[in-house]
C-alpha cells in the first residue's frame, strides 16, 4: 500500500495536543514532566475550557511550563502558588485554575500555602510531581525523599532519626475537609498514562461542578538526580517509590476511600 494512502485523517491513531507549544522540552530525557504536562493539556483541549483556565507555575524544574502551555499562566514565587491560584480563583470564580508543582515546591517551601488552601477548600486543581528529589537545584534531599536515599545533600543515605520520616502530604491532606478529590497516579507506562489522565479529567470536572480542591500527584521519575538510565529509574521508582507511595485514589467525592 502506498504511504499516501495510509496517511489520511480517517486512520490517524494519535494527534499531539495543540495545546502544548513546539517549544523544545527543557526536562532530561525520560522525565515525567512531559507526559504530565501534555495529560493536562490534551484534558482542558478536550473539555473546551482553554478560553477559561489559567494555570499557576512554580520554581523548580517545571518553572518554565509556561513556554509549553499554550494557555493563560502566571508565575508564583517558590512554593506560593495555591496562594496565587487562591487569588485567581476567588477573582474569576467562573475560570479553570489550576496549579503545577514538584515536591520541593509543594511540601517543602510550600507547605503551609499547600495545607491552608487545601483546608479552605479552594475550588483549583493542585497537579503535584514528586519525584522524591530536588531536580533542578541539583539533586537535594526533598521532604519526599525515601529512607537511605542517597541526595547531593544526604550522601549516606536519608537517616530518620535525624532528617525525619518522607512526607506523605498527600495523605495529610486528604484527611482536610475542604478537599473534595485527591488521588495519586504515575506515567511511566501507557496504562498508568490513561489512569493518570483520568485522574486530572475528574479534578478539572469536579471544579466545572463547584465541589471545592482536587489534589492529583503524580509519582514520577528522575533520573538524572537518582543517576540512574530512563529505564533503571522507572524500575526503581516501581520498588521503591510506589511501596511507600501507593498508587490509587485516596479521597472521591469528598470521602476517604
Amino acid at each position: 500500500m502506498d504511504i499516501l494512502e495510509i496517511i489520511k485523517p480517517e486512520n490517524q491513531v494519535f494527534c499531539k495536543t495543540k495545546l502544548m507549544t513546539d517549544a523544545t522540552l527543557s526536562y532530561c530525557p525520560g522525565c515525567g514532566h512531559g507526559t504530565a504536562h501534555n495529560l493536562t493539556m490534551e484534558v482542558i483541549d478536550e473539555m473546551g475550557i482553554v478560553e477559561d483556565t489559567i494555570g499557576v507555575a512554580p520554581v523548580g524544574c517545571s518553572v518554565l511550563s509556561y513556554d509549553f502551555m499554550d494557555i493563560d499562566m502566571t508565575q508564583a514565587a517558590h512554593g506560593r502558588a495555591p496562594a496565587v491560584a487562591t487569588g485567581i480563583a476567588r477573582t474569576w470564580p467562573e475560570k479553570y485554575v489550576f496549579t503545577y508543582q514538584g515536591d520541593g515546591d509543594l511540601a517543602a517551601i510550600g507547605t503551609a500555602e499547600t495545607i491552608h488552601a487545601c483546608n479552605r477548600g479552594e475550588n483549583i486543581v493542585i497537579i503535584f510531581i514528586n519525584n522524591g528529589i530536588y531536580g533542578m537545584t541539583g539533586g537535594q534531599m526533598a521532604p519526599t525523599t525515601l529512607e537511605g536515599m542517597r541526595t547531593s545533600t544526604s550522601p549516606y543515605g536519608r537517616e530518620i532519626e535525624n532528617m525525619g520520616s518522607p512526607l506523605k502530604i498527600t495523605e495529610l491532606i486528604a484527611n482536610l475537609p475542604g478537599v473534595y478529590y485527591v488521588t495519586r497516579q504515575s506515567v511511566h507506562t501507557h496504562k498508568h498514562v490513561r489512569k493518570a489522565k483520568k485522574a486530572i479529567r475528574t479534578a478539572f470536572e469536579n471544579t466545572r461542578l463547584k465541589k471545592g480542591l482536587s489534589f492529583v500527584e503524580i509519582v514520577s521519575n528522575c533520573n538524572s538526580g537518582w543517576k540512574m538510565t530512563p529505564n533503571e529509574s522507572n524500575i526503581w521508582m516501581e520498588e521503591h517509590m510506589f511501596p511507600y507511595f501507593p498508587l490509587g485514589d485516596i479521597k472521591v467525592d469528598g470521602k476517604l476511600k
